[in-house]
């Protein structure tokens, strides 16, 4: 869990209350990081009271009935509602997830939503992810091949050179693991963080892929690898149920092997 503790010094103030409508009887009350860089003015809290019985079950049902219907002003990142395309990626409840995916049911009292930890923040809830992409740009997440055609014209694999890729191909990169990871808090300019890493041995372990090598010759460093401590904030934050912690200790075992 990563909590957003808020101290009584604490530089996030205390915003402003909008109130569900009169007559309402279940009601959701749901505290959001507010942070607008074109003001001069610390982060707030803002507190939105929704009423459940004309809001759908998901969190992004209701952040969208936030904006929709009490303050269009909040920003946050949103597309697919299917938990496939990794947008809508916050801290909910003190754990980074989707908010598509997660259901408002799930959260025992206020539901407290902030954006991705120790990134910068754009607006409200969206996170400069330049730093994760640029990374993963750096791991040349892309088939690789010798260069000679296939004989049949296409890179055949059996179905257990298919299945080793199981549990990777999956991620969507909502940087949820990413940003839950204390040594990416730390070192994330220059340690890779569990997504990238995950990524990365996606092809390493593709059987089509010719240039596995140079790949761990590219990640074999002190810090673009072996600054994972395996605290596995990562594995149980994945709101794809995938297993980056894993994925990292079968690259430093396929270094190892290189001894």
């Amino acid at each position: 869990m990563v909590e957003f503790n808020l101290p009584a010094d604490s530089k996030i103030s205390t915003g402003k209350t909008v109130k569900a409508p009169d007559g309402a009887t279940r009601i959701k009350r749901f505290k959001i990081y507010r942070y607008d860089p074109t003001v001069n003015e610390n982060p707030s809290l803002d507190t939105f009271e929704v009423d459940l019985d004309t809001c759908g079950p998901m969190i992004l049902d209701a952040l969208l009935k936030i904006k929709n219907e009490m303050d269009a002003t909040l920003t946050f990142r949103r597309s697919c509602r299917e938990g496939v395309c990794g947008s809508c990626a916050f801290n909910i409840d003190g754990t980074n997830t989707l908010a598509c995916t997660k259901p408002i049911a799930d959260v025992s009292g206020d539901v407290k939503v902030f954006p991705l930890p120790h990134l910068p923040v754009i607006k409200d809830l969206v996170p400069d992810l330049s730093q994760p992409y640029a990374q993963y740009a750096s791991i040349k997440p892309w088939l690789m091949a010798d260069g000679s055609a296939p004989p049949v014209g296409e890179h055949l694999q059996s179905p257990a050179e298919r299945a080793k890729l199981d549990g990777m191909w999956e991620c969507i990169l909502c940087f949820s693991c990413q940003t839950s990871c204390p040594s990416y808090w730390w070192n994330g300019d220059r340690y890779l963080g569990p997504a990238v890493l995950l990524q990365a041995y996606r092809w390493i372990a593709d059987s089509r892929d010719t240039a596995a090598d140079k790949r761990l010759d590219d990640l074999d460093d002190p810090f673009k690898l072996f600054r994972c401590h395996t605290i596995m904030n990562c594995t149980n934050t994945c709101p794809k149920g995938l297993n980056p912690g894993q994925a990292i200790a079968e690259i430093k075992k396929d270094l190892a092997k290189r001894l």
